[in-house]
């Protein structure tokens, strides 16, 4: 690529893009989705949802009925739910809405959005390493927020590395960020399906937090893009001038009410998947050379000698998972996401005869 032109912001310039490689194997486990499609039944009921639209029509203004299904799920005030277009997009509302000439604070590794946005707009960016198998730094992160005001972004459980952070840990960083009176804490909850725990509590208990919630996980919903918030009606109502009007289209909300219909299906995918992980993690944690890591998410993060050598051995066996080596304190660490049970038996096959050769 050529230099930026110069009437580019250097903030942007200067940031490399986001990179996914798709790789053709026919055993997907790299990006944490969910395993199987939409069944027929939900199919056909989304699509008579959407055939009963008017496409010449604007959608809401903001998707007012999809937020009232969402409150009443989670029995939260309406006016404190706000739904757009994937988390991704309530990441970078949320760094503009509390960030912006500020500071953005979070731990490492985490999701690289919070960075990324971080440092496309123009915020300070403080990272705090994880601790010990990668425990919650309380006191490295009020330190952190000590003398600065921002947004504070903590995942739970942990992304990517799948472990569940102490309560007690996790809320008294909240509380720290709370007495400040300067900080908005982001609770990223996007896999607190598979982990049977939320923080819906101790987001009531306190008006600048935020939990942020996913379709795209336990949903299985990840093409359709569909995220929210869940905040004190206040804090929803300033996020929403952030966000772009006629955010989120019809399609999308039929397909997010049309899931909410049908909790059973969630529940069981949810159920299935917890299963899966313990099976995987404890047929992987019987090989020579891998070290498994405890996950309460749908992925497990394991480590080995070689990860780049295990990566591409994986791919000609047709299996693809995702590389973690590169992250600060994930040395050695691939990721492979909980798949249908038929692909994790090929993942275990496949990964057994990569260590089986290995050095």
């Amino acid at each position: 690529m050529g230099r930026a032109p110069g009437f580019i912001r250097e903030a942007v310039a200067s940031l490399p893009p986001y990179r996914f490689t798709h790789n053709p194997q026919p055993v997907k486990l790299d990006q944490n989705e969910a395993p199987d499609d939409l069944a027929g039944e939900l199919r056909a009921a989304v699509q008579q949802r959407i055939a009963a639209l008017s496409y010449n029509r604007y959608p809401e203004l903001h998707p007012v009925v999809l937020e009232e299904a969402l409150a009443r799920r989670h029995d939260w005030p309406a006016e404190g739910v706000v739904v757009a277009n994937g988390s991704n997009v309530l990441i970078q509302a949320l760094v503009i809405l509390a960030g912006l000439e500020r500071t953005v604070v979070s731990v490492k590794p985490s999701f690289s959005v919070y960075a990324e946005q971080a440092r496309l707009l123009g915020a300070e960016l403080v990272q705090v390493p994880l601790g010990e198998r990668f425990s919650l730094p309380v006191e490295e992160l009020s330190a952190a927020l000590s003398g600065r005001s921002g947004v504070l972004f903590l995942t739970d459980p942990a992304a990517p590395t799948g472990n569940a952070h102490d309560p007690e840990d996790l809320e008294s960083v909240v509380r720290a960020a709370e007495r400040s009176g300067t900080w908005l804490t982001v609770l990223d909850e996007a896999y607190h399906e598979f982990a049977g725990a939320n923080h819906a509590g101790l987001v009531r208990d306190v008006e600048s937090a935020v939990s942020l919630r996913t379709f795209s996980k336990a949903a299985g919903l990840a093409g359709v893009r569909l995220g929210y918030a869940l905040a004190h009606p206040e804090v929803a109502t300033q996020l929403r001038k952030v966000l772009l009007p006629f955010k989120v289209s019809v399609m999308q909300v039929a397909a997010g009410l049309a899931i909410l219909e049908r909790p059973e299906v969630m529940a069981a995918r949810v159920a299935l998947a917890a299963s899966e992980r313990e099976r995987v993690s404890e047929a992987m944690a019987r090989l020579p050379g891998v070290e498994v890591y405890p996950s309460v998410t749908n992925f497990v993060l394991f480590k080995v000698d070689d990860p780049a050598a295990v990566h591409a051995g994986l791919l000609a066996a047709g299996v693809v998972v995702r590389r973690q080596d590169h992250l600060p304190g994930a040395a050695g660490c691939l990721r492979v996401s909980v798949g249908a049970p038929a692909e994790n038996d090929a993942f275990l096959a496949a990964l057994d005869g990569v260590m089986a050769v290995a050095p």
